[in-house]
């Protein structure tokens, strides 16, 4: 049954035709694209990410890769056909070039122009993976683009609960660090407590974001209750590609972090098990607002 306060179907921009592969990290992301894409009578390819994927993702037809084995990867999908890109998934083991960079390992000079850009960091690292796929010929697909129910529905509050003027104002602080934490392509995530910023995300993600402040809130170093974690997409944000997400864990790991509420960008973030999401913060008696897109 479909939730009563999920978001409506949106058609997809162009039809996707031809065998879809799925690269897929760690999280749920990328076993949820597969279930639409089978829905739909495709046959997908999981190419999986050594050390990152959903041990479910091994149960059907799949090949596994280094993150780093482009010359591999450009073989397999060449041999089974395909003809889109499905970038899914997180990638908590961070890539060691250097040992990649050997012959027979493919395009040495993609490789090279790789370790430049993850210098840049994870959104420079994700465009010149993007840009590469493309420049053999393939064309890359968004999740959302396959699961377009996926992605956060228009500004308003989805839950049954609703934030207060003290989570409205959490929401406005939380939500200038994030964009600003974005611009500099460190994390996509804050949160805010008592109309203060007190953690801001890294590379370790998300959930070890809550983790820290709930950490906090035990040694007693945040007395105040509440609290809003806000997520938004990167200002230059590759939106193909790692678009920030939450789900059934982030709504348990905000009530561990004290939190009553979290705050996410339409259109540009994912609620993973979107009903799942829902009920789980209305049990818990969390809000979940969505915010309209910054104007640049």
């Amino acid at each position: 049954m479909t939730p009563a306060n999920a978001p409506k179907t949106k058609k997809l921009p162009r039809p996707i035709t031809g065998r879809t592969a799925i690269i897929a990290g760690n999280g749920s992301l990328p076993v949820a694209v597969a279930a639409s894409l089978r829905k739909n009578g495709d046959n997908p390819l999981i190419i999986n990410i050594k050390g990152e994927a959903d041990p479910e993702l091994y149960a059907s037809e799949h090949a596994e890769i280094s993150i780093v084995e482009l010359g591999g990867l450009m073989k397999i999908l060449k041999s089974e056909n395909i003809t889109n890109v499905v970038l899914a998934g997180g990638i908590k083991h961070r890539p060691e070039f250097r040992a990649a960079l050997k012959p027979g390992n493919g395009n040495l000079v993609a490789l090279y122009r790789f370790m430049r850009a993850f210098r840049l960091g994870d959104d420079g690292l994700l465009r010149a993976v993007v840009a590469t796929i493309e420049s053999y010929g393939f064309r890359v697909l968004g999740a959302h683009e396959i699961v377009p129910d996926i992605l956060a529905p228009a500004p308003g509050t989805i839950t049954r609960k609703k934030p207060t003027q003290e989570g409205i104002e959490n929401i406005q602080a939380a939500r200038k660090a994030a964009v600003l934490i974005g611009s500099l392509d460190i994390g996509q995530a804050a949160i805010a407590i008592g109309r203060r910023v007190v953690a801001l995300e890294g590379v370790e993600g998300t959930d070890a974001m809550l983790q820290r402040v709930a950490d906090l809130r035990q040694a007693k170093r945040i007395n105040r209750k509440g609290g809003v974690l806000v997520k938004c997409a990167k200002p230059q944000q590759e939106v193909r590609a790692d678009l920030p997400a939450i789900g059934v864990s982030t709504v348990e790991n905000a009530v561990k972090a004290g939190l009553n509420g979290i705050a996410v960008e339409a259109g540009r973030t994912l609620i993973l098990a979107y009903g799942e999401t829902i009920a789980a913060a209305n049990a818990a008696g969390l809000f979940i607002q969505t915010f309209e897109q910054e104007e640049s």
